[in-house]
């Protein structure tokens, strides 16, 4: 049976520069390019994001995610040989109990014992069904010492290894939820006079929260899209947010999502009924969002520009459409954009 075209993996693969991958981010932030794209007119511009504030409107509501990356990369070394290991944590069972990724994940069997300089160990427990591991630490991990023994865990497709700049670089200035190993990376771009000047011409804001997950890098290995397996991520949306969501649909505002975990955040409460919900919600959410979708809550995108074939991509072309959507991109590599995590972005109204 032929697989439709939109829920083709290959369909989602376009051609692009190494040299166009940013390995470093645009200071000040708001000094990145901003592709604006109208999808009614097929109207494309080449702004600024320090020029956002032009395609806003009194009204509008901007959502934005809160969540925090933590500094979840650990170089500790094996008790028996003293061999230099690498463990990213991934998410807490217990404040001393991780799921982890380690390399070399061969090497690194359940027993295996780590130590780090500060005397902190660390036991190997058990080999996760997704290649993952538990680990069982000697102390609670907690963000204090993660500050001082880990480092950023900057995106595999940059090459070089993090610096004490990425500390504060790799966050959004709004950052205030300790629990993500990668960053919502639309939102790096804004500034604190940035949103000062949205907040001066009536732009609301609201919070929600999506702990990013090294998932979000996890390729689509499947011909059929829909076979893919998606990565479950952890979601809180305040009471706060759910008030402001439904005065702006009353008001005849926007709700301008702010990267795709915004995106996914929203899509998730509306699906699960939670939308008209009083009281503050939180739970997993596995949603994968391609094309044909039905948009609830999300009518106009900022973004980053993704990876082919990736989840991400897919998302962002069943806003926007799948030939629109690649056709942007083909103008933003012309155009010499910057791409991916630390690169340019994108305004999809």
């Amino acid at each position: 049976m032929t697989i439709p075209i939109d829920w083709q993996r290959t369909a989602y693969h376009y051609e692009l520069d190494p040299a166009r991958i940013a390995q470093r981010p645009v200071v000040p932030r708001d000094a990145a390019r901003l592709l604006v794209h109208d999808r009614a007119s097929g109207a494309t511009s080449h702004e600024r994001f320090s020029d956002l504030p032009r395609f806003l409107h009194t009204g509008d509501l901007l959502v934005i995610n809160t969540t925090r990356v933590l500094p979840a990369r650990l170089f500790p070394r094996r008790a028996d040989t003293g061999a230099a290991v690498q463990v990213l944590l991934l998410r807490a069972r217990t404040p001393s109990l991780w799921e982890a990724l380690v390399r070399p994940g061969r090497r690194l069997r359940p027993g295996a014992e780590l130590r780090w300089e500060d005397g902190t160990a660390a036991t190997v427990v058990e080999r996760l069904p997704d290649g993952a591991r538990l680990v069982s630490f000697s102390r609670p991990v907690e963000l204090a010492w993660l500050r001082t023994m880990g480092a950023m865990p900057l995106p595999p497709y940059i090459r070089r290894a993090a610096t004490s700049e990425d500390a504060e670089q790799y966050q959004t200035v709004y950052a205030s939820e300790p629990g993500a190993v990668a960053a919502p990376t639309a939102g790096l771009h804004f500034t604190p006079e940035l949103l000062e000047r949205l907040e001066a011409m009536g732009v609301r804001r609201a919070e929600v929260v999506l702990h990013v997950g090294t998932g979000t890098f996890r390729p689509v290995r499947v011909d059929d899209i829909r076979e893919h397996a998606m990565h479950r991520e952890h979601y809180q949306v305040p009471a706060e947010t759910l008030d402001a969501l439904r005065r702006t649909r009353a008001d005849g505002g926007r709700i301008i999502a702010v990267g795709t975990t915004s995106v996914r955040t929203l899509e998730t409460i509306a699906a699960n009924g939670q939308a008209d919900a009083r009281e503050p919600v939180s739970d997993w959410t596995d949603i994968f969002i391609y094309p044909p979708h039905t948009f609830r809550l999300t009518d106009t995108m900022i973004t980053n520009l993704h990876l082919p074939e990736s989840t991400l991509l897919m998302l962002v072309a069943a806003f926007a459409g799948r030939d629109h959507i690649l056709a942007l991109y083909r103008e933003a590599a012309a155009r010499s954009y910057r791409f991916y995590s630390y690169g340019d972005a994108m305004l999809l109204v």
